[in-house]
């Protein structure tokens, strides 16, 4: 279509200010429309038709003019459509300029916190592109609802695409944590954030590559210890509940003892005011049994760690292994003479030992560096691996202490003084042990004096949080059309109902289908980017079997409880699913990086992260057999006949009746049920439940290496908690709360 697309300027109001007015020329037609925009004439350079550099709102508004000149352009050369009314092209352009001014109005917001009824604060971890965020925001029960605090992840485009849905487009004050979890001032930095809030509910999914049925383990993964740094987290807020999301993987892991493990450190959370109890009463066994005070003496200083944080356990930790360094200078005179103790290699070793101990803070720094670079580098199957894991494994502290042991063994100790080295070791093994191994040796004591039933109600007392198992839940049963199975660890402190599991929202028979949540978004082709909803005529895109598609529609609740008044699961995700409190949302953009958004460079369309790749003949030819047999292995033959066969190892074909298998992070392992191409990030985000609104900001995707540092489109979508899902457990959590 032939046209001319540029911009003039209008008579000035009084201030000398003259609005901008996009003007497009087609075939003896004119359309014209106002970008909400004035500008000083002396400021607008008409040959250009951008503002002059001098102008202070330059960069933004040259930005938008951009913006708007390329969707003008579009809509008239690159839309499926081929022919549009001066009306079609106004309205839509309309649509920009009006999601522009919504955008760039200061509105005030009265303070949710009192028009709408008793909030509960929540803080999401490992939040990604913020699935249970949005899931909990979504949730509403009686007068309760959630207050959104923040959220933490490491990847600047998980923040980047927090910033735009929860502070920009929701007005949220919600902060966004961008740091490392298991970094060590993480916790004073998470603290600083927060001030004097209290936190109800903190949620989060660590990676836990180790624990996945796919894929095979990589020894001293990165990932591998981010479960015990939430722990920290937890143990440092206290909230009323959390909620950890795995996958299903983790309950057989090592034949079920890392779930055991799991639970076992969840139940081993301290409720620090119970402690004086404790305290009380292991001085009542030193007094009955005055031979285990050295030993629970070792046990009271481990307890002591479960009160510090930060800079103050780091010392806590020193100033155990320093009164070890003490004994042991006490110990030496009586094992060696003078002139062993200086030279002997066993000697230093302890000695050494003992040094590497009191400066294991500055040792986990140096092994979670070696760990990084392991990871960075790819490290895995090759000549490398072997060195790097055994000086990681080196770093240890359970490691450096059998050594210590093996030093001792190799020493001739005499009779007299074997009960006060087994002593020192069986001290030293007590800074590594676990909660758990320390409440069964003051079990043990406690059996020997008729105290079990004390100790059992001061181990009672002494529990923070009750969880008696996680349970499985199934993303299909909350209204998601996905077969998605995630393990739930919901930890429950002690003043508060017990959750053990959360309820189903659909019956089998109700469950959501690939073709109820993107039947409407089959209108695009293949390498083609779309910016607008386009009706999709069922009966003519399916002929023969257009009622039996368009049974697949049914009408729903906001969870995907059928109702009759209700609507279909495309149209809620159109509508949305957050509730009255955000009446006063703007307009959802895109941006491409935080610099875009610094320089207002937005996309204001009715439709984001809708866009095709460009598959080659070849591709879209493997695709459609492998669609017409339904099946890739079936596939196989036909592929080798017709020379497009793929090394690829498995591709997904999705069923218009049937719900999606899990989504991952890449889209080119989906076959769209109707058409020979993979999904789009938008489609996936529907077989997650996200709202159209919400859009994922940065790259679309990445490839190769990039794929371990960066977070594009596609891995945001295939990382999330579903945030039906997220609702689901959202509201069991409020229906429980106090």
């Amino acid at each position: 279509m032939s046209a001319t697309i540029n911009f003039y300027l209008d008579k000035p109001d009084k201030k000398g200010n003259s609005p901008i007015f996009l003007r497009i020329n087609c075939k003896g037609k004119q359309t014209k429309i106002s970008i909400g925009e004035k500008i000083p004439s002396v400021q607008f350079d008409k040959r250009t038709q951008f503002a002059k550099e001098a102008y202070p709102n330059a960069v933004i508004l040259n930005n938008y003019l951009t913006y708007l000149k390329e969707r003008a352009n579009n809509i008239l050369n690159s839309s499926t459509k081929k022919v549009f009314t001066t009306k079609e092209v106004k309205e839509k352009l309309q649509l920009l300029v009006n999601n522009y001014k919504k955008d760039n109005n200061v509105s005030i917001v009265e303070d949710q916190l009192n028009l709408y009824g008793q909030p509960f604060s929540f803080i999401d971890f490992f939040a990604g592109a913020g699935g249970f965020s949005e899931g909990l925001l979504q949730a509403e029960m009686g007068n309760k609802y959630f207050d959104f605090i923040g959220a933490n992840d490491i990847n600047s485009n998980c923040e980047l695409t927090h910033i735009v849905r929860y502070n920009h487009q929701l007005g949220l004050d919600a902060f966004f944590l961008c740091k490392d979890i298991s970094d060590t001032d993480f916790i004073p930095k998470l603290m600083e954030k927060l001030g004097d809030k209290k936190i109800d509910v903190i949620c989060g999914g660590p990676p836990c590559q180790s624990f996945s049925l796919a894929g095979r383990r990589r020894k001293f993964d990165k990932k591998d210890d981010l479960f015990s740094n939430y722990l920290a987290v937890i143990k440092a807020i206290k909230p009323k509940y959390f909620v950890m999301e795995n996958v299903k993987g983790i309950l057989t892991k090592e034949k079920g003892q890392i779930k055991e493990l799991i639970l076992k450190e969840i139940k081993s959370i301290l409720d620090t005011d119970a402690i004086p109890k404790l305290s009380a009463f292991i001085k009542k066994i030193k007094k009955l049994n005055p031979s285990t005070n050295f030993i629970l003496d070792c046990i009271v200083d481990r307890i002591g760690f479960e009160r510090k944080t930060g800079t103050e356990l780091h010392l806590t930790k020193a100033n155990y292994i320093n009164k070890f360094r003490n004994y042991f200078k006490n110990l030496t005179p009586k094992i060696v003479d003078y002139h062993l103790s200086k030279t002997d290699e066993r000697i230093l070793s302890i000695r050494h030992g003992l040094n590497l101990l009191a400066n294991i803070h500055e040792l986990h720094q140096i092994r979670k560096s070696v760990i990084k670079q392991k990871d960075t580098n790819y490290l895995d199957n090759d000549v490398f691996v072997e060195t790097f894991d055994a000086f990681i494994n080196e770093l240890d502290a359970f490691n450096i202490i059998k050594k210590i042991e093996i030093a001792f063994q190799k020493l001739a100790i005499k009779k007299a003084n074997l009960s006060e080295v087994q002593q020192f070791i069986q001290g030293l093994k007590i800074y590594t042990w676990t909660l758990e191994d320390c409440f069964e040796v003051i079990e043990k004591y406690s059996a020997e004096l008729e105290l079990t039933k004390e100790f059992a109600a001061i181990r009672e007392a002494l529990q923070l949080y009750k969880i008696n198992a996680p349970f499985v839940a199934n993303a299909s049963n909350y209204g998601v059309p996905q077969n998605r199975e995630r393990v739930l660890f919901i930890g429950c402190r002690k003043d508060q109902p017990l959750i053990e599991e959360i309820p189903p929202t659909v019956t089998e028979d109700e469950k959501v289908t690939i073709f109820e949540a993107l039947y409407d978004l089959d209108f695009i082709k293949n390498n083609q980017q779309v910016h607008n909803y386009e009706t999709v005529d069922i009966k003519k895109m399916y002929n023969g079997t257009a009622n039996k598609m368009q049974q697949l529609l049914n009408k729903r609740a906001i969870d995907g409880k059928l109702e009759k008044d209700g609507l279909t699961y495309s149209e809620w995700s159109k509508k949305g699913r957050l509730n009255g409190r955000f009446k006063n949302r703007k307009p959802p953009f895109y941006v491409r990086n935080e610099e875009a958004l610094k320089n207002g460079n937005k996309s204001y369309d009715e439709l984001h992260n809708h866009q095709t790749n460009n598959q080659k003949e070849e591709v879209l030819k493997r695709l459609e057999i492998i669609l017409e047999e339904g099946d890739y292995k079936r596939a196989k033959s036909k592929l080798e006949k017709a020379g497009v066969n793929s090394k690829k190892r498995n591709y997904n074909v999705l069923f218009p009746d049937k719900i999606s298998p899990t989504i991952m992070t890449i889209p080119d392992d989906y076959i769209h049920y109707n058409t020979p191409r993979a999904l789009t990030v938008r489609e996936m985000a529907r077989l997650q439940s996200f709202d159209d609104s919400f859009v994922f900001q940065g790259k679309r995707h990445t490839g190769g290496t990039m794929r371990k540092t960066d977070v594009p489109q596609y891995t945001l979508v295939g990382n999330a908690v579903p945030p039906l899902l997220a609702r689901a457990i959202g509201m069991e959590i409020l229906k429980n709360i106090k």
